[in-house]
């Protein structure tokens, strides 16, 4: 039986696709989108490394067994055995391949997606430029010896270039060079490293914006003899349909903070409400990421410029971060998770002292009394851990959340205009008709039910745990406001003034 193909899938036909960071957030959709909406390809090659003792093999069947695979389980499980693993890590030289295993990555790819990242925003220097830096220089030696390449889709970040007002879809130039950090990084110790880091860093806030960014020059550098592009998300959020609705499998960014204000651990957070949330949904990105070699393989002249794409959302569709925090409350307080540290009701501010302020009372105070209490019943702490972890988070995060951005996305809005209505589809990276509210829902309940691991059904009883715990809420606050009243008013005499002026004069 023949089947009728878009033009995207017919792009795809026969087609051999090498991805690096497939055990990832992104690399997970990607493969999974690939097996199910390009059918006809023939042939995804992953590489993977062992982990806590499984092999790669083990791994890759994990993988399938989780929910995003379902559909393809159900539907066209043939797909699965398209897709061959082999041992590598992208910090090791050639990527980890060898003999056969390199020869068949060489002679059969057609399409490369370089997604292998870390994307520790805290992360130290050494670890940023060995994964995001030698990782793709190592990932292009072996794209180098591909006969049949086509495209090399590097994975960037939007915000790689904040030092810029307009973040146009163009390589920006940078003083420090790609090479010379490469091989400061090779002979320069941990510690002296750590010591230069926060100068080499300026402007960029971490060291993974500052790496990704001189990964791009790196890239852009092979422009001349290789078919490379760049694409640029910006902040990656649940799936908004595929593979499923609200699909995540991590805390980063806004999951892990509507998750933590959601268990009632995160109490205040630094942001300007005002300001545009910058983020994108996992499928919209990966649709976007898809479309590239074919959307290039159209282009009759070579471009002067290698190619780059800002994937982002329309201006007219990205809400304030008040919004988002706003309808994230009511949402957490309708879809509850299961027993919380405590009610949630935390908020946001752009005041630095009132953060402080409610950071030490409803945050760290509470940490410490319940690693006290553990303490005397001879139990495991871990408070005072946790909140260290989300202080040092909620503090990266700041940086994004406090600045306005401005990424001119033409490319990509091209590539949508050029499409047919079938690839608009299949592939949909136009999100105008999307419902926001309902995508807020379902990347709650996602984070519940994929991170969290709480299922649908403990909803009703989390219902009733979160009105026990608002009560506990309002009694405890009105305790330590009184107690804090009380303190004020022994240390000014207010209280003595009062009990004069009411007891009579003789």
């Amino acid at each position: 039986m023949t089947v009728d193909l878009s033009p995207v899938q017919e792009y795809y036909k026969d087609k051999t696709i090498f991805i690096t960071g497939a055990s990832g957030f992104m690399g997970k959709v990607l493969l999974e989108k690939l097996l199910y909406s390009c059918h006809s390809l023939k042939e995804v090659i992953i590489i993977c490394r062992p982990k806590r003792g499984k092999t790669p093999e083990t791994r890759l069947e994990e993988m399938f067994k989780l929910p995003i695979f379902q559909r393809i389980r159900d539907e066209r499980p043939h797909m699965l055995k398209k897709v061959s693993i082999y041992q590598g890590d992208v910090t090791f030289d050639l990527l980890g391949l060898s003999g056969e295993s390199l020869k068949h990555v060489t002679e059969n790819t057609n399409i490369v997606f370089h997604m292998a990242a870390t994307l520790k925003l805290e992360g130290n220097l050494r670890d940023a430029i060995d994964m995001n830096l030698l990782g793709t220089r190592r990932a292009l030696d072996v794209a180098k010896q591909m006969k049949q390449l086509e495209a090399f889709i590097h994975l960037s970040t939007a915000f790689c270039n904040c030092d810029q007002e307009v973040m146009y879809e163009k390589v920006y130039e940078f003083p420090h060079k790609p090479e010379d950090l490469m091989r400061l990084a090779e002979w320069m110790d941990v510690k002296t490293l750590d010591a230069i880091t926060p100068d080499l860093l300026k402007p960029h806030p971490n060291t993974y914006t500052y790496s990704k960014r001189l990964a791009e020059i790196l890239v852009r550098d092979h422009y001349e003899s290789m078919p490379v592009i760049i694409a640029r998300p910006s902040i990656v959020t649940p799936a908004l349909a595929e593979p499923l609705p609200g699909w995540v499998d991590n805390m980063n960014g806004p999951t892990g903070v509507l998750i933590g204000a959601g268990k009632g651990v995160i109490r205040s957070m630094i942001c300007n409400g005002e300001l545009k949330s910058e983020v994108i949904p996992v499928d919209i990105a990966i649709n976007g990421l898809i479309l590239l070699p074919h959307h290039n393989s159209l282009t009759k002249t070579r471009p002067l410029q290698i190619p780059v794409y800002n994937l982002t959302v329309e201006d007219e569709k990205k809400r304030t971060w008040k919004w988002v925090m706003d309808v994230g409350r009511d949402l957490g307080l309708k879809y509850p998770f299961e027993v919380g540290l405590w009610y949630p009701d935390g908020n946001m501010t752009s005041s630095k002292l009132y953060h402080t302020f409610c950071s030490v009372m409803f945050m760290w105070l509470p940490a410490y009394f319940i690693d006290f209490l553990l303490l005397i019943f001879g139990q495991r702490r871990f408070m005072i851990r946790v909140q260290t972890k989300i202080a040092v988070g909620l503090e990266v995060l700041q940086f994004f959340t406090t600045r306005s951005w401005d990424f001119k996305s033409t490319h990509f809005k091209q590539i949508y205009k050029e499409l047919d209505a079938t690839d608009r589809k299949i592939f949909k990276i136009n999100t105008d008709d999307v419902d926001d509210y309902e995508y807020m829902k379902v990347s709650i309940l996602g984070g519940r039910q994929y991170v969290m691991k709480e299922p649908l059904t403990s909803l009703p009883k989390s219902r009733i745990q979160l009105r026990f715990m608002y009560v506990l809420d309002r009694i405890s606050k009105t305790l330590i406001l009184s107690g804090l009243l009380y303190w004020i008013s022994v240390k000014l005499g207010i209280l003595d003034i009062v009990r004069n002026g009411l007891l009579p004069s003789h």
